[in-house]
Formats: structure tokens, C-alpha cells, sequence
């Protein structure tokens, strides 16, 4: 093997939409500014980016339920949900922002118009979505959500849903136009060929074997290039890792002390994908129900509608499984791996803890694909096997830490950032919402690591997102217009009539 040793600016490690949004990012911010990808596999967003690896969804709150936990005194706490849609938000008009100055194109390929439902049975169910509904209805964010208990009106929204249901039961649904679907994959490809353009420097088929801190404050990133079999050392002022499930090890290299006592517990997921044309044509929304008692929100069941390569799917899940890699394409050895001895005794708290999550994950494992169609038929009493194929997603790694609220070992549910003191170095870990908030998080990567650049920064990225700093709940005009305008750049024209804005001042993303 030969050794080759060179420096940049930035080194992004991994190619999907983290890097992709911190790339693209910097490009406007500090065009500049050295810019260097590795990634293990032969193209950019072939992980937990691909389109098949997650569920697709513009996650804003609309749908899903876990976001609004309901109290102890019966109320329905909305404030985790108001912070995702802000988030999602910021994404939208980068997106926006990208395709009006021609740093992309064809915003149809990756993002489509769907109604984004919340669907529960039972009376306490339906009186807890009402009390949701009449929630989030206070929101501008949520403007245009419908609630109904009424059959007649679920069988105009959900007809294949509402066919041959036989049950008494009480069942409601809300309903909100503005949702989206969104190609994860498609769009990272999309990114990364402009970065290309900007001579931002795309290495393939490149594993990072190993990040350390050389004497002069820089680090060196060991890379092994798996075509040529040679192994290159990189150094670089700051490195981002957003590998995905592969994030957690490398973290773990860095040393850095924020790296200790975090650890990661991976679990897969599988999806039913409808082969039959004439039921996938009979559904049109992206449906999330409840998780059932003792499941973890991760568990969420939902029926989507998705749009992939501009063909119509259909898919029903997740069902979880479980292998102890933390990639798709990652080895049996890496959760073994991750056990460190300053995270083991966070580790074994937390599998002392998760019995439930452990008794879930075993009983997903030994689903039969007839018992999943049995689960479907709770979304599609007339759900019939053979209609239906089982296709493995992605990877995800939940994260474990130790907090002051959970205590040692506590699973974390969602997206976390670790961030060196110094700001060198930083990592995404976790799982959804993910994609959908990537602009958030590397904005706030960028508030912890960039600080002296902030001040010189911020006109540009108020050209680029309208709303940074500001509260979009707390300011419906804006809201408003960056509605209009993202929607024309992004061909969601649909969603804003929906909404009632066309007669808005369409001026915010109109460069």
C-alpha cells in the first residue's frame, strides 16, 4: 500500500443529505473555502439517504403522534411539534433557494405534494386526536388541518382504508394538504453534482479507517481507498461526520470527551410494498397511526404513498428487526465494537432499562410475512398477502446517553448533534426526524463550530432562509409568503391552494 498525505479545509465524511446540506452550505457561505467527501460506496446517498432506506417523509408534525405527547393532566403538548414543522421549514427554503438559483433542477424528481393523515381507533384514541387537532389548530404552522369521526367523510379521504372495515369501533382521522414527500436519495445526487461543479473534491469508494488530532490542532483523517488499495491521510481544519450509523465508531476514534459515555443500539427496519397497481391507485396520503402500548416511537405504524423514480408506491410498515450492524453494508462485529470502556456501564444501564424495547424487538423478529399482512389489515381490512412484498430498509443507531432527566443509559429517540468544545470536529447521530431538519442541524453546527463566522455569514443565509432566527409561528405573514414561494419554486403549487394563499405577496425566494 502506498501512503499519501495531503490537506484541505473541511473533510465531510460520508456522501449523504448531512454532507450534502453541509457542503452545499458552506459553498454559498465560504466558496472559498477546500472542500473534501469520502464515502465508503460507489455514489452519493446510497445509505440511509436512499429513497427505500426511509420512509420518505417532509417530516413536520403534521402526522406523526409522537411528537404530541398528551400530559398527565389530559392536555396534548404541541411544543416538540411546533420545533420540527420551524425546522422542516428552514429546509424548505434552502431547497427553495438551491432551485431558484440553478443550483439544482427538476424539483419533481425529489419532492411531491400528499396529505399527511393521523388515524387512531378506539374512543380514548379519537378523543386524544381531537384534542391534538384543536391544538395544533392554534399554530399558523398548522393551518389547513381537518379533523373527522364521520365514516362518510374517512371513506372520501381513505377509501381503501375505510373498505369492508365491519367494526363498531370509533375511528377519526386529521387530514392536512401541505405535506410532502420527499426523495432523500435523489436529492443528495442532485447536491452532490453541484458540488462536483464548485470543484468540491467527491472521493468514492473511500472507507475512513481512523480521525485523530495531530500536534499542530488539525486532524488527520487515515482513508483507505478501496479501488486502488492504497491508504491516504487527509488533515483538515474541521470534520463533519454524517455517516449515518457509521457515525457512532468513527466519533469513538476523535477521542474527544464529549465522544464518552454515548452509546448506540441498531436497529433495522423492514416495509410491505404493494405490487398491485390497481390498490396502490386507490390510495393517495401518507397515514400514521399510534404506536401500540410499550412501543417505542420508532414503532409508529403508517401507510404511505410514495413517489420514487415518478412512479406511485404504496408501502405499510415499519416492522423492526435486528442486526447488529449499524449500516446496511456495515460488519456483524460493529455493535460489539462500539462497547467502550467508558460506555459500558451507559450500555448495560441501558439494556437493564429497555427490557420492553428488547421484548418488541424480539417479537418483530419473529413475524411471519402472513402475521405483518395481519397488521396491515388493521390499516386495510381487505389486505391480502400475495399483493404485498417485503423490502429491507435502512440502518439506524439510537443514540444512549446519559441525561439529568432519563439518568444512565437512556435511549434517545431522535437526531442528536456531538460537538468537540473547540469546534473542529462534529457528528450527527440518531434517527428521524433526520433528513427532513438537516438545514437546522448544520445551521446549528454551524452556530457551535463557526462562531467567528457567523457575524459575516448571516446576510447570506437570510438570502438563502428568510426565517432564520426568527419564529415562524410567531410571525404567520412570513409564514405565509415563504409558503407561496417555496411551493412555486418546489412545484407545490397544489399545497398553497389548499391553504388559501394564492393571493399572497409571493416576494421572499422570488430571486
Amino acid at each position: 500500500m502506498d501512503n499519501l498525505q495531503k490537506k484541505t479545509d473541511i473533510i465531510l465524511i460520508g456522501a449523504g443529505i448531512m454532507s450534502a446540506t453541509m457542503g452545499s452550505l458552506l459553498k454559498e457561505l465560504s466558496p472559498e473555502w477546500n472542500i473534501k467527501v469520502f464515502e465508503k460506496l460507489e455514489k452519493a446517498g446510497s445509505e440511509s439517504s436512499n429513497e427505500w432506506n426511509n420512509a420518505g417523509t417532509g417530516h413536520a408534525a403534521l402526522c406523526e403522534l409522537n411528537y404530541t405527547p398528551e400530559k398527565p393532566d389530559g392536555s396534548v403538548e404541541i411544543s416538540k411539534a411546533i420545533k420540527i414543522n420551524e425546522q422542516f421549514q428552514l429546509s424548505r427554503q434552502f431547497w427553495s433557494y438551491l432551485v431558484n438559483n440553478k443550483r439544482i433542477s427538476n424539483p419533481q424528481d425529489f419532492i411531491m405534494s400528499i396529505p399527511h393523515m393521523s388515524l387512531v381507533q378506539g374512543s380514548d384514541n379519537v378523543n386524544f386526536l381531537n384534542k391534538r387537532f384543536e391544538a395544533l389548530s392554534l399554530s399558523p404552522l398548522f393551518k389547513g388541518m381537518e379533523f373527522s369521526d364521520n365514516p362518510e367523510k374517512l371513506k372520501e379521504w381513505i377509501p381503501l382504508i375505510m373498505e369492508g372495515r365491519t367494526t363498531s369501533e370509533p375511528i377519526a382521522a386529521t387530514k392536512i394538504d401541505s405535506g410532502t414527500d420527499v426523495n432523500f436519495g435523489a436529492l443528495t445526487e442532485m447536491m452532490f453534482d453541484h458540488l462536483k461543479e464548485q470543484n468540491v473534491e467527491i472521493n468514492y469508494k473511500h472507507s475512513v479507517k481512523d480521525i485523530k488530532r495531530t500536534s499542530d490542532g488539525r486532524w488527520e483523517v487515515k482513508v483507505h481507498d478501496l479501488e486502488n488499495d492504497k491508504i491516504e491521510y487527509h488533515t483538515a481544519n474541521f470534520v463533519f461526520i454524517g455517516g449515518g450509523g457509521g457515525s457512532l465508531p468513527l466519533l469513538q476514534k476523535t477521542g474527544i470527551p464529549e465522544s464518552k459515555q454515548v452509546g448506540g443500539f441498531p436497529v433495522s427496519g423492514l416495509f410491505l410494498v404493494c405490487n398491485n397497481p390497481e390498490i396502490v391507485e386507490q390510495h393517495h396520503a401518507k397515514v400514521y397511526g399510534k404506536a401500540k402500548v410499550g412501543a417505542p416511537p420508532m414503532s409508529v405504524p403508517h401507510l404511505d404513498t410514495r413517489f420514487i423514480d415518478n412512479k406511485k408506491s404504496l408501502l405499510f410498515g415499519p416492522f423492526a428487526g435486528f442486526s447488529p450492524k449499524f449500516l446496511k453494508t456495515g460488519s456483524n462485529l460493529d455493535l460489539l465494537g462500539s462497547v467502550k470502556p467508558s460506555n459500558v456501564f451507559t450500555m448495560l444501564a441501558a439494556g437493564a432499562k429497555e427490557l420492553s424495547l428488547t421484548k418488541y424487538l424480539v417479537q418483530q423478529v419473529m413475524l411471519s410475512n402472513e402475521k405483518r399482512v395481519e397488521e396491515l389489515r388493521e390499516f386495510i381490512p381487505t389486505a391480502q398477502l400475495e399483493d404485498w412484498d417485503v423490502v429491507v430498509a435502512g440502518q439506524r443507531v439510537q443514540v444512549i446517553k446519559d441525561t439529568e432527566a432519563g439518568g444512565k443509559g437512556t435511549l434517545q429517540f431522535g437526531t442528536e448533534i456531538v460537538t468537540a468544545e473547540d469546534g473542529s470536529i462534529a457528528a450527527l447521530l440518531g434517527a428521524s426526524p433526520g433528513a427532513s431538519t438537516a438545514v437546522h442541524a448544520m445551521l446549528e453546527i454551524f452556530e457551535r463550530c463557526f462562531p467567528e463566522n457567523l457575524k459575516e455569514w448571516e446576510p447570506k443565509i437570510k438570502e438563502m432562509i428568510p426565517s432564520y432566527g426568527v419564529s415562524l409561528s410567531e410571525n404567520p405573514e412570513l409564514l405565509q409568503e415563504i409558503h407561496v414561494t417555496t411551493a412555486r419554486a418546489l412545484g407545490l403549487n397544489e399545497e398553497s391552494e389548499s391553504l388559501g394563499y394564492t393571493d399572497a405577496k409571493a416576494t421572499v425566494l422570488s430571486k
